[in-house]
């Protein structure tokens, strides 16, 4: 269900005049189901971490996709670089806070399976465009 939607959603971008550097990025697309995955998994969360864990892995999600936006559109494939890492470093963020997640029965080990194998198909992803940015200036 997740995919359709994100396919809808993505089709309608492509109808849009302008499609920016970052919306061709396949770990940006990924990242935003990924983003999706993590809202629908926190709903089950008690509502006295609405603003603890919940939020955080909330926002630590958002983040990965927002630098991935953020740094394809920086000029200096150092300044690009950069805010990859952080793309990757708050995805890392992500895995310690569903882990710690699970530590206080939030959610299931299955579900913290689900996640780590999603993080575990990102980072490699993440850390090659950063890499692919550094080697630009080789």
């Amino acid at each position: 269900m997740v995919v359709n939607s994100f396919r809808w959603t993505f089709k309608k971008i492509l109808s849009m005049e302008k499609i920016y550097s970052f919306e061709k990025l396949k770990v940006w697309k990924e990242s935003r189901i990924f983003v999706k995955w993590i809202y629908e998994t926190t709903e089950s969360f008690p509502a006295s971490e609405r603003f603890g864990l919940s939020g955080q892995l909330r926002r630590a999600s958002v983040s990965v996709v927002s630098n991935l936006a953020e740094g394809s559109a920086r000029k200096s494939a150092k300044d690009q670089a950069h805010f990859f890492q952080i793309a990757y470093s708050s995805l890392i963020e992500v895995l310690n806070q569903l882990i710690v997640s699970t530590d206080l029965g939030f959610m299931s080990v299955d579900k913290l399976s689900e996640g780590r194998n999603s993080i575990e198909g990102l980072t490699p992803r993440i850390s090659s465009l950063r890499n692919a940015s550094l080697n630009r200036n080789l």
